[in-house]
């Protein structure tokens, strides 16, 4: 009987390894990953709610059993989910379901501070803000620094005012903010056996050397991750490989060695599988609960497959309350920017949390006093630039607007040609009032344009233009 296409193209001592620890599943194992990858939709509760969500597209969806706002998209292909305009409206981001769960079992709450340390592109961070309302502050950390701009630009299409972009070491977090996040997710590097049937990069980079090497390099960033989650928080480990090296064993080492965390017990949902402490050596896992791990299979349920554990700090200290600060509006910005505010939102301006970064003013979130010797790449709501004799509002702005807070927009059908020049970043005709204008697609909000004398200067950014 030929073997499936992808079978091909793994690496046979991952095969080795897979068909012995699987036994009677290995078939069925290998059989899923021969297939094509589902792919996944998660809204965005920071735009719309999901109930409402479902019927504005007119796609299939299917249920992600553990996330109410994940769904599975079966037509993707023909939907083309990345292409539509909602898409760029931040209404959605398209993820992997089982990654889905990392929010889900971190279970953030609006108000607290959360921290996820290894951030980029910006999946399970916007989950995280999503879930976080609006409220508190979230710390989106990436230790590579050339994959921080895709998590910015991912935190301004989904409209993500309360937080701070890093790129730092786990190690110096630590020593800026000990003991200071109720929520701590630690999406830890690893061998990506889980991406197998998406990515030809993780397939070409496995073996078992790396495995052991990415077991090494997890529990340096989870003895680091440790010391910023306060007693009485909250840590999710996750990675997407199914080694037990770097999954059961990571996380039975980690309990050996600090006895103040405790694996707490994971919602039962379907396809949510059990951890594996016969996998790993009997001695590291004796008296362990590794069962209350989590593992998401790509033959068992939705998704590429991830492992899980939730880990509860022992103790209750209230972690801190950051304050918003004392900043307010730069001397000479402040007849620029009040003219555009006052003529243009339907918002009271806020007093304080203001800074000035170069010609833009950001509106921040937390006093900059608190992140001490860190510097973030991207803090609070870009707002907009000043320039020589005008201020000019910034794209991450339009899309944390909801159109009710703004005096004039111009709204287009998502399937209107107006819509689809709009987006190449073409003028358009419209009669109103002069001035700033918040363009917008069914309702949502999607970019700006300035209106003068009837015409509406596109001002949605070139990078993000679609073409013909």
């Amino acid at each position: 009987m030929p073997l499936p296409p992808l079978m091909h193209m793994l690496p046979e001592r991952f095969e080795i390894r897979m068909r012995t620890l699987l036994g009677d599943e290995a078939d069925a194992f290998f059989a899923a990953l021969a297939e094509s990858p589902r792919v996944g939709l998660r809204v965005n509760l920071l735009k719309v709610r999901a109930e409402d969500f479902a019927g504005l597209t007119g796609w299939p969806f299917e249920p992600v059993p553990w996330c109410d706002e994940g769904y599975v998209i079966p037509g993707a292909d023909e939907a083309r989910p990345g292409r539509h305009p909602y898409h760029a409206a931040g209404l959605y981001y398209l993820q992997d379901p089982s990654a889905m769960a990392a929010a889900v079992l971190l279970d953030p709450q609006p108000g607290e501070l959360a921290l996820d340390l290894a951030a980029a592109p910006g999946g399970k961070a916007t989950h995280i803000a999503s879930r976080m309302r609006g409220r508190g502050l979230l710390v989106a950390n990436d230790v590579v620094r050339n994959r921080t701009a895709a998590l910015v630009e991912n935190f301004e299409r989904s409209g993500i005012a309360n937080a701070l972009v890093m790129s730092s070491q786990p190690a110096d977090l630590a020593a800026q903010w000990p003991g200071q996040f109720d929520r701590v997710l630690v999406d830890a590097p690893c061998s990506g056996e889980g991406m197998f049937r998406k990515a030809e990069a993780a397939r070409q980079e496995w073996n078992e050397a790396h495995v052991q090497g990415c077991a090494t390099r997890q529990s340096a960033i989870l003895d680091d991750a440790a010391v910023l989650v306060r007693p009485g928080g909250r840590m999710v480990y996750a990675t997407c490989t199914f080694a037990p090296e770097e999954n059961e064993a990571v996380i039975a080492a980690f309990l050996r060695q600090h006895p103040d965390f405790a694996l707490r017990q994971p919602p039962s949902f379907p396809g949510f599988d059990p951890g594996r402490p016969d996998w790993i050596s009997p001695d590291l896992a004796r008296g362990l609960p590794l069962e209350r791990c989590v593992r998401i299979w790509p033959h068992r349920s939705v998704g590429e497959g991830h492992f899980f554990a939730v880990l509860d700090r022992q103790g209750d200290q209230e972690a801190p309350d950051p304050d918003v600060g004392r900043g307010r509006l730069p001397r000479d910005a402040t007849a620029l920017f009040e003219t555009f505010w006052h003529e243009t939102l339907a918002l009271d301006l806020p007093e304080y949390g203001w800074q000035q970064y170069g010609e833009w003013l950001h509106w921040l979130p937390v006093d900059p006093e608190w992140w001490g010797t860190q510097r973030p790449l991207r803090a609070g709501l870009r707002v907009g630039k000043l320039a020589k004799g005008r201020f000019e509002p910034h794209h991450a702005l339009a899309l944390w607007l909801q159109p009710d807070k703004v005096l004039q927009w111009l709204d287009l059908r998502s399937d209107s040609a107006e819509l689809a020049a709009y987006l190449r970043g073409e003028t358009l005709l419209s009669s109103g009032p002069d001035g700033w204008t918040l363009t917008t697609v069914d309702g949502f909000s999607l970019g700006w344009g300035k209106r003068v004398q009837g015409v509406v200067k596109n001002h949605y950014p070139r990078g993000l233009r679609q073409h013909r």
